[in-house]
C-alpha cells in the first residue's frame, strides 16, 4: 500500500513580481519563400495564479512564445522574464516547468521508475507517491511506458513537470489523447493548483477546453497578440452580442430587410423559423426590433468563443487537438 506524502517544499508565491513578463517580443524564422515572422512584437504580463489559455490558429506564435518563455529560442529582440529570472534560470531553479506533447519519456521504464529516475535530477523534488497522486497515476505506477496510452503518457509527462514544485506550468495541448473523463480530473487538479499559487499557462486547439477551464485568454494570429482578457470580455468586445428572435409569418424579406439597415448590425441569419443578429449594441437594437419590427421571442446571449476566434484571427479553429505545427 503506498500512501501519499504531503510535499516537503512549497514555493514562494507571495511576491508581486509578474510570473511572466513578455517585452517587445519579436522572432524570426527563414521560410522557402523569405523570412517568416513566428512573433512580431509581443507584450505580455502573467501574474500569480493565473490560468491563461493560448489561442490562435496553427502558425500563429503560441508554441515560440511559449518556447521563448521556457528559454528553449531566444528572441531577436525584446527581453522575457519568467519570475524576475531569465528563462533558463528559472528552469534551473525549478521555478518552471513544461508537458509538451511528446519525447521525454523511456520506454522500457515503469511509470514510478521514470518519476524516482527524474526526481533524482533535482536537488528537492516531490516524493514519488505524492506526484503519482496528483498526476492520477498510482493505478498505473508499475506499468512500462511503452504500455501506456497516449493519454496516459501525457499524464505521467504531466507528474514529471510537478516534481520541483514549480510557479509555472507551461502547458502545449495538455490534455491530448485524454478521454473526457481524464481531462475533467486533470482540470481540476489545474484549479486546485491554481488556487494555491501555481500559474498556469496552456495552448490548445479546444475552444471548449479554454472556455470552460481557462480564467483568461490570450488569442494570437499573425505573431501577434490580438485580444486578451476573460472568455467573456473577448465573445462581448470582439464579436458583440447575438439576438435572435421569431420570423413574421407575413413580409419576411421586407423585415429581414430593415433589420439589415438597422444600426449596429454585424451580422444576420436564417435558420428555420428564428433570425441570429450579432450587434455592438444589443440593447438599443433590441429596443428597434420589439417598438418599430414587432419582434416576437426575442432572446440576448453572449456571442460565443468561435464567432470571436474566426472574427479576431480569420480562421475556424482546428477540431481536434493535433500537433502544432508552427515554426519553432
Amino acid at each position: 500500500m503506498h500512501t501519499a506524502t504531503a510535499p516537503t517544499r512549497q514555493p514562494q508565491r507571495e511576491s508581486t513580481t509578474p510570473v511572466v513578463d513578455l517585452r517587445g517580443l519579436t522572432k524570426t524564422f527563414p521560410g522557402k519563400e523569405g523570412p517568416i515572422r513566428a512573433v512580431d512584437g509581443i507584450d505580455l504580463t502573467i501574474t500569480p495564479g493565473e490560468i491563461v489559455a493560448f489561442l490562435g490558429p496553427n502558425g500563429a506564435g503560441k508554441t515560440t512564445a511559449l518556447d521563448m518563455m521556457l528559454g528553449l529560442t531566444e528572441p531577436d529582440s525584446g527581453t522575457a522574464a519568467v519570475l524576475g529570472l531569465k528563462p533558463r534560470q528559472a528552469v534551473l531553479a525549478g521555478r518552471i516547468s513544461a508537458v509538451l506533447q511528446s519525447g521525454g519519456l523511456l520506454r522500457d521504464l515503469t511509470v514510478v521508475e521514470t518519476i524516482r529516475y527524474i526526481a533524482s535530477t533535482f536537488a528537492d523534488a516531490l516524493p514519488a507517491d505524492y506526484v503519482l497522486e496528483r498526476a492520477g497515476l498510482t493505478a498505473l505506477r508499475n506499468r512500462r511506458v511503452s504500455k501506456c496510452s497516449g493519454g496516459e503518457q501525457q499524464r505521467l509527462r504531466f507528474g514529471l513537470a510537478l516534481l520541483p514544485d514549480p510557479d509555472l506550468l507551461i502547458l502545449d495541448e495538455p490534455t491530448a489523447g485524454m478521454d473526457v473523463t481524464a481531462r475533467r480530473e486533470f482540470w481540476q487538479t489545474m484549479r486546485a493548483d491554481a488556487d494555491a499559487g501555481r500559474t498556469v499557462i496552456f495552448a490548445t486547439h479546444y475552444l471548449e477546453e479554454a472556455n470552460m477551464f481557462a480564467e483568461r485568454i490570450v488569442m494570437i494570429s499573425g505573431g501577434q497578440i490580438v485580444a486578451d482578457g476573460s472568455t467573456t470580455e473577448i465573445r462581448e468586445r470582439n464579436s458583440g452580442r447575438a439576438l435572435s428572435a421569431d420570423l413574421p409569418e407575413t413580409g419576411t424579406q421586407q423585415w429581414l430587410d430593415r433589420l439589415e439597415r438597422a444600426d449596429g448590425v454585424v451580422s444576420v441569419t436564417v435558420e428555420g423559423a428564428r433570425v441570429h443578429v450579432q450587434a455592438r449594441d444589443t440593447d438599443a437594437l433590441a429596443l428597434t426590433m420589439l417598438a418599430d419590427l414587432g419582434a416576437r421571442g426575442l432572446e440576448i446571449a453572449s456571442a460565443d468563443l468561435e464567432s470571436a476566434f474566426i472574427s479576431l484571427t480569420g480562421t475556424a479553429p482546428a477540431e481536434s487537438t493535433e500537433t502544432d505545427a508552427e515554426a519553432s
